[in-house]
């Protein structure tokens, strides 16, 4: 047996054989070739090696600039609110540098290279739309607005109690294009690639997401305030509001009953408030607002133009400022030029920005306490004096209006402590001038209900007790729907609600009764009980599948509002205990992102949201 490989025969007729080297076809020997393949093998992988090292190299330089140009970006941004241009200037100067630098070595032609190639480039891909959108942010927001030295600063915009209402307005045309620029950058910053690898370059996209939108909302406000801050707070001559406190103990669809109210006077930015009063002014009989027949089919059956209890039902705030306005114009003989609405929590807030108030008995109201104190102390500390306990709120409402009002030390943190509380739609603004109007509704200050037909689901409740038990409402809301595929699509909203009362026996009747229930229509219920509407505003175009109470099917009652089917189902919470409702719905696949606004209760509600955005 041989151990050798056979060698190929050769017609050799002496048998002779010198050559013992094998030979490819081109008659050169194997272990060259095996040699040279190798050499060049080993050349590609250092030329690949050597490649990689040198991306790595221009990686850590361009994350390097990145991060110095976002640093400076920020700076840039906090020197405008502080009325530091020339600062902003230098910031945004250094950002644009830093940017730019970023920006060369990204779009590279080895970077580029790199970026093309499938999966493995798509953190260099990343990369390059980071760079691209750093360096707008620097070039084409903050040096502009450093350079011009638009007047963005609440130190400069506010002081002594005086909004800045010419300044604002001369700022207008150059706040308008930097907030059109910015919103353009914050679209390109949503579009980055997230990348397949490299949780730094996941990290730096959100950063820069995050940050290009912050500075896109703060110019889109300040652009916004600039077109009708100036009309409505006094710059043409005086304007007068109608203010109404709201109790959201007591649920209705903008946030809760109206409790108190005030008028409010402007004049070139400056407001002072007098005409402070409860609710039982609007006592007489009045004449009836007409608000069209949708409004009428939905909520007429309570007399809500003509009973200040039953006037804002409805989540759509200009149907309660235009009652507001009417019962005040019949109560007092003065029209109003618009209305305003706040509720405690957003007293919270000012009163965090602005420090405590002290009442004239000596009594210290504070970020702290006021909530609980105008939500729920109160009721136990005049049970049975409903003139008092009316008088005591009013007196709260005169001294912290009184503070917010005056000079502030810190303009800054109060128009922060605004910010949020119009974020949460806890201030609702609505001006009788249409074009000033037009402009509201573009921000959350006009609390609206929109009437497009883009993907939405807006829970109300209404308190049907007449009681005060929404202070212990808790509320979860879910909205989940399935893909785009088909022109309807099914999709279900579920609403948690928990009566987390604890100590029913301790709370006065006027918290805990049914005293919104004649004796004939009381319901047998426990004592603290939430008697509760619940409305579900829809999709335009929404079919209601199926209304479940705790897994039973119950009756909903169907109407329409602004375009939006709304189905309502009554319930009942006893004290400690849950409920929940789900609402089985077939919907258009419309396009847009799903909105699910918040009515402005006590708790604190983040919805879940799960539902596709169809194109």
């Amino acid at each position: 047996m041989s151990i050798f490989s056979r060698r190929p025969f050769r017609d050799d007729p002496n048998g002779d054989d010198d050559d013992l080297t094998e030979h490819d076809n081109d008659g050169e020997p194997h272990w060259l070739s095996r040699r040279t393949a190798a050499w060049a093998t080993l050349a590609v992988l250092a030329v690949v090696v050597a490649f990689g090292c040198w991306l790595g190299f221009k990686a850590q330089a361009a994350k390097a600039s990145l991060e110095e140009a976002r640093h400076s970006a920020q700076q840039a941004k906090d020197a405008l609110l502080q009325g530091k241009p020339s600062d902003a200037s230098r910031f945004a100067a250094d950002a644009q540098f830093h940017a730019q630098a970023a920006r060369d070595t990204t779009h590279s032609l080895s970077w580029s290279i790199a970026s093309s190639v499938p999966w493995l480039g798509s953190p260099f891909e990343t990369s390059q739309q980071i760079a691209d959108v750093v360096l707008g942010l620097a070039t084409k927001v903050l040096k502009p607005a450093a350079d011009a030295g638009a007047t963005v600063a609440p130190d400069q915009l506010l002081a002594n109690g005086r909004l800045d209402v010419q300044a604002l307005r001369k700022e207008e045309p150059v706040l308008t294009k930097l907030a059109t620029d910015a919103e353009s950058l914050d679209v390109q910053a949503k579009s980055i690639s997230d990348p397949a690898y490299l949780s730094v370059i996941g990290e730096a996209r959100t950063q820069v997401q995050n940050q290009t939108a912050n500075i896109a909302a703060l110019l889109r406000n300040t652009s916004l305030a600039a077109r009708v801050a100036p009309s409505m707070l006094g710059a043409d001559g005086p304007r007068t509001y109608f203010m109404g406190f709201q109790t959201n103990a007591e649920a209705r669809g903008t946030g809760g009953l109206l409790g108190g109210w005030g008028i409010l006077r402007f004049d070139n930015g400056k407001a002072t408030v007098d005409t402070l009063g409860p609710n039982t002014t609007f006592g007489k009989a009045f004449s009836p607002l007409d608000l069209g027949p949708e409004f009428a089919q939905q909520y007429g059956f309570t007399n809500p133009t003509i009973d200040i209890r039953n006037s804002n039902q409805s989540s759509h705030f200009p149907y309660a400022a235009q009652i507001w306005k009417s019962m005040w114009a019949q109560e007092s003989g003065q029209n109003v030029d618009g209305v305003i609405a706040i509720d405690p929590v957003a007293l919270s807030y000012l009163l965090e920005a602005t420090g405590p108030v002290t009442m004239p008995d000596g009594e210290t109201i504070t970020k702290d306490n006021v909530i609980e104190l105008t939500e729920s102390t109160i009721y136990t500390r005049f049970p049975d004096d409903q003139a008092a306990r009316k008088q005591y709120l009013q007196e709260i409402a005169t001294q912290v209006v009184r503070k917010i009002t005056g000079p502030v030390q810190s303009p800054r943190k109060l128009l922060d402590a605004l910010g949020k509380a119009v974020s949460e739609r806890r201030i609702s603004v609505w001006s009788s001038v249409p074009a000033d109007q037009a402009v509201l509704e573009q921000t959350p200050l006009a609390h609206i209900i929109p009437d497009d037909p883009a993907p939405y689901a807006e829970v109300i409740i209404n308190n049907l007790g007449g009681n005060k038990m929404d202070y212990y409402l808790d509320r979860q809301i879910e909205y989940v729907a399935d893909g785009c595929d088909g022109d309807t699509r099914m999709s279900t909203v579920t609403v948690r609600l928990t009566n987390t009362v604890q100590d029913v026996a301790s709370l006065p009747e006027y918290v805990a009764g049914k005293l919104g229930f004649t004796s004939k229509s009381a319901l047998d219920v426990p004592r603290g009980t939430m008697l509760t509407s619940v409305r579900l505003l829809t999709t335009t175009g929404t079919n209601l599948i199926s209304a479940l109470s705790n897994g039973k099917r119950v009756p909903a009652f169907q109407e329409m509002e602004r375009g939006h089917p709304s189905f309502v189902v009554q319930v009942s919470i006893p004290p400690g205990k849950s409920g929940e409702l789900t609402f089985r719905l077939s919907e258009p696949t419309a396009p847009g992102a799903a909105r699910v606004p918040v009515q402005p209760l006590v708790d604190a509600v983040t919805p879940k949201v799960a539902v596709p955005q169809c194109p």
